[in-house]
């Protein structure tokens, strides 16, 4: 929403908006233009001709409730960035994970590039140069936007290029069964325009899947099909992932006779950022960079804001914040912590993200963490969702295989300073969810400088 909001400030538009309560988005906001008010309140949009909302935003909302009594227009996030994605060469970066890092990694490269585009991603993006923020407004023909798949809101676009990462089932919530939610990826495919390009993972079985029922309608509208992955079937095949000097570093390679592979670096750890990087150097080359460069513009990218993002060390114990929220992020982040942690060990403080995908995917959940040392779960963070007293992260906790791995404690800042007790010098340690467990990181520092006597948190 602040990225949505910056942009419409910056094509010259009045704007305000509500949070719920303040926070490191707000202060950015603020400095744009955008008249920003914590704590929601119905006389906030007298006078507004339009009212945004996310898809967190209940009917009982206060303003959402006095804009339906008014007549006031009202439209979903994502019909607010198809507005302003119209007149653009979009980009729409859909999967059920990876997204954020595949559209951060499009636009990174673009910047480095010179396009100078758009762009409308659910994270800080990191570069060399420093942070440039989630909402972009560039000259450029290039819009790049996250397409959140969650609702169904990913229909409202019409992209010049989709990306799906995968299409593992999630929001099950919202769209019931597996088919539904694989037919919604149907229904995406279908909304890119005549000429454009559909880059899919054919390492996923599900974007695989997609590739096998769109591909001949999409040549009758002459769509092109490219697809990435490690399999040798893969249009775009992503090499051996090996540690480097300042980073990481793969080949891709294309299969064409005249095309040598290109390498490309990556600061980022973790196999299943090299999946995304080959995405995004697969579109960077259909807007016209050339390989080479492509994969030396993806090199300056540093990583978005909860994407393995280092908060500081203390007592020798690295902690680092991720916002993997699904059994496969859990799993992908745990082994790319495991490249980087050396001979230390790998602890988890995990904070399980909704009521229902945490009833859903319980045991795959706790095999997910059986790939750290030490787990500390607590107790689920509810978003959209009412209160499910039966499910809990114990729930989760039951499931770890390896017995006395993980611990359920249901206060979070009693979980924090559990995982902080558990920690020695040398272990990498990760707090891990889409909720408030991002707050929790200064808690920890400050408890491992104590315990350690340092005087506090190195960072």
């Amino acid at each position: 929403m602040s990225a949505v909001a910056l942009l419409l400030a910056a094509r010259g538009l009045e704007v305000s908006g509500s949070d719920a309560a303040d926070g490191p988005a707000l202060p950015g906001l603020r400095d744009a233009g955008v008249a920003v008010h914590v704590g929601h309140d119905a006389a906030l949009v007298e006078g507004v001709d339009t009212l945004v909302v996310s898809s967190a935003v209940r009917e009982s909302n206060a303003e959402l409730a006095a804009a339906r009594a008014a007549g006031v227009r009202v439209l979903h996030r994502s019909q607010a960035l198809a507005s302003l994605m119209a007149d653009r060469d979009g980009v729409a970066v859909a999967g059920a994970h990876g997204k954020t890092t595949t559209s951060a990694m499009i636009a990174t490269g673009l910047l480095a590039a010179g396009a100078d585009p758009s762009f409308a991603i659910g994270g800080t993006v990191l570069t060399a140069e420093g942070s440039v923020g989630g909402g972009r407004q560039g000259t450029g023909r290039a819009f790049v936007a996250e397409a959140d798949e969650s609702d169904g809101s990913f229909l409202a676009y019409g992209p010049l290029v989709s990306v799906v990462t995968n299409v593992e089932p999630d929001h099950l919530d919202h769209y019931g069964t597996r088919d539904a939610f694989e037919a919604a990826f149907v229904a995406f495919a279908g909304r890119i325009r005549s000429g454009g390009l559909l880059v899919a993972c054919v390492d996923d079985e599900g974007a695989r899947r997609l590739v096998e029922r769109v591909r001949d309608d999409l040549a009758g509208r002459g769509v092109e099909v490219r697809t990435y992955g490690r399999s040798a079937e893969a249009d775009v095949r992503v090499g051996e992932l090996t540690a480097c000097d300042g980073g990481w570093t793969f080949e891709v390679s294309t299969g064409e006779a005249t095309a040598a592979p290109t390498t490309v670096t990556l600061a980022l750890p973790g196999a299943h950022n090299a999946l995304n990087a080959a995405a995004a150097w697969t579109v960077l080359v259909r807007l016209g960079v050339p390989g080479p460069d492509a994969a030396a513009a993806l090199g300056s990218f540093r990583g978005t804001g909860r994407r393995f993002e280092d908060r500081g060390t203390a007592g020798g114990v690295r902690v680092v914040d991720d916002y993997a929220h699904h059994p496969t992020e859990v799993a992908a982040l745990l082994r790319a912590a495991r490249s980087v942690a050396g001979d230390g060990r790998v602890l988890a403080l995990f904070q399980p993200h909704l009521f229902s995908r945490t009833r859903t995917f319980a045991h795959e959940f706790g095999a997910a963490l059986d790939l750290a040392d030490v787990v500390v779960v607590t107790d689920v963070y509810a978003a959209r969702e009412d209160p499910d007293p039966s499910v809990t992260g114990a729930l989760v906790v039951d499931r770890v295989p390896t017995a006395g791995r993980a611990t359920f404690v249901a206060d979070r800042f009693d979980a924090a300073r559990a995982i902080a007790d558990a920690a020695r010098p040398g272990d990498l340690l990760l707090t891990v969810g889409a909720g408030d467990v991002t707050a929790l990181a200064p808690t920890i520092l400050e408890r491992l400088a104590a315990r350690a006597g340092d005087g506090g948190p190195a960072q």
